[in-house]
């Protein structure tokens, strides 16, 4: 089994490309399936295989401990870890090609608690890696690029995985190109930095991670259109396969 980890800020469509990844996987002849790992989804584009909501239950956290939903939140992520076990347990009975694991809503429940690490490293499978989402739209601005990129570079080094980033909804972003281009020429990228203003600090953290080899490249990916699927399934396949073509 393959383990694929869908991390991002919210809103930038974690569930959509989980949901899209694993039709498009299982119709290319393998056997993908899909691991709601967040205890307060109300509602889901797919229909997970596996899904903490069986074994934590934010309302029931709420009422018992007096909690308010963030609360809620904060311990049910907590709790993920104690329930590793029986979400192994429903893999290894399903025993897929591929889990396609849907991370909550909000990045710091995963990635900077303790139960995100956790899973990660202790998860039983053939391999492991990141999808890292960069949300397309915000990540238009400079500014907002390079405080994202801060973010993958934080999970990176959380979670201790091979990540990939992704520009996400690239079908609602306008100049695409762009945004690629400040993602793979930093000379730009501190350019358009200094057109914003006070972009001091902006240089600093970028060069920062430049040095210590947390660059990134983009793969622009569409849930909608399925735009960059080829490319994602590719870069998968060097780091689960060692090149080997995902389907055969």
């Amino acid at each position: 089994m393959y383990a694929l980890f869908v991390v991002g800020t919210a809103g930038s469509g974690k569930s959509a490309l989980t949901s899209s990844l694993i039709g498009w996987l299982n119709e290319r002849g393998n056997y993908a399936v899909g691991v709601n790992l967040d205890p307060g989804a109300l509602t889901l584009p797919y229909e997970p295989d596996v899904d903490v909501r069986n074994y934590i239950d934010i309302m029931s956290l709420m009422k018992e401990m007096g909690l308010g939903p963030n609360g809620a939140l904060i311990l049910a992520s907590d709790l993920l870890a104690s329930r590793l076990k029986e979400v192994q347990e429903e893999l290894e009975s399903l025993n897929p090609d591929y889990a396609i694991f849907d991370t909550p809503g909000q990045l710091e429940l995963f990635s900077f608690r303790e139960s995100g690490p956790y899973i990660a490293r202790r998860l039983v499978a053939d391999e492991k890696a990141v999808v890292f989402l960069f949300d397309g739209p915000v990540v238009s601005s400079p500014r907002n690029f390079v405080s994202i990129a801060l973010l993958s570079a934080s999970v990176q080094l959380r979670l201790g995985l091979p990540q990939v980033a992704v520009l996400s909804k690239s079908d609602l972003v306008e100049d695409v190109e762009r945004i690629l281009e400040l993602a793979s020429d930093p000379f730009m990228l501190e350019e358009e930095l200094r057109k914003e203003g006070r972009f001091e600090l902006s240089v600093e953290m970028l060069r920062g991670m430049e040095r210590v080899g947390l660059g990134f490249g983009l793969l622009p990916v569409s849930s909608k259109t399925l735009e960059g699927f080829v490319e994602l399934s590719a870069t998968l396949t060097r780091i689960f396969r060692g090149g080997e073509e995902i389907g055969e």
